[in-house]
């Protein structure tokens, strides 16, 4: 698939919860998928199977959680292992992203749609996951 065109998921790497996302390079868009629950970052592989089998992704873009300052932190190097298990798994090239500021962002985004009943932890998680793939098309375009 060509550059552009591709179906590219988006995750929002947390120890309890991963967000998902599914966008469209075409568009420029995402819409957020169910987050997975993790148990120390690890999801139900079998969930996230079916999400790859569904949406069949040219591409994968993790979100990794730095510190403001840019270094990495104990749970930059969990997203940086999810996101090779990823691609060793779903042989799918996987690209990381710099996902500063990304939770904030969509916890504004949802209470300006809703208020605090919007906030819950999933939603915020998904949404984040929408943001981080936006991001990185943005950028790739």
């Amino acid at each position: 698939m060509k550059v552009g065109q591709r179906t590219v998921l988006g995750f929002d790497f947390g120890t309890k919860s991963i967000g998902v996302a599914v966008g469209q390079e075409i568009t420029g868009t995402a819409a957020p998928l169910n987050a997975l629950k993790a148990v120390d970052g690890i999801p139900d592989w079998d969930i996230l199977e079916r999400i790859f089998t569904e949406w069949q992704p040219q591409l994968a873009v993790v979100g990794l959680p730095l510190n403001m300052d840019g270094t990495n932190q104990q749970i930059t190097f969990a997203a940086k292992k999810f996101a090779n298990r990823l691609n060793a798994k779903y042989k799918v090239k996987v690209e990381t992203l710099d996902e500063r500021l990304t939770t904030v962002e969509a916890k504004s985004e949802l209470f300006e749609m809703g208020g605090y009943k919007k906030l819950e932890k999933g939603k915020v998680d998904s949404v984040s996951a929408c943001l981080i793939l936006e991001s990185w098309m943005s950028r790739a375009n």
